[in-house]
């Protein structure tokens, strides 16, 4: 399963969202700290287990945003 995952740089930190999951988002001051919470958040909102084998590619980046794109396998378990 592939799903985006959109990070956002703001004054205070990052934001990141998941636009296929109804109210999945994170914050936090690192890039790298919000792509952790939102992978965890994830997880949490697909009940997936914790050892799940989750890749993070970074797709593109805008201005303001970096799109990546989350790639796991929902049914390996």
């Amino acid at each position: 399963m592939v799903i985006d995952l959109i990070v956002h740089k703001t004054d205070d930190g990052f934001t990141a969202e998941v636009p296929s999951l109804k109210g999945c988002e994170t914050w936090a001051h690192k890039e790298d700290k919000v792509i952790e919470k939102t992978i965890d958040l994830v997880k949490y909102y697909l009940a997936l287990p914790d050892e799940t084998k989750i890749v993070v590619d970074r797709a593109r980046k805008y201005s303001n945003k970096v799109v990546y794109k989350i790639i796991f396998d929902k049914n390996s378990q």
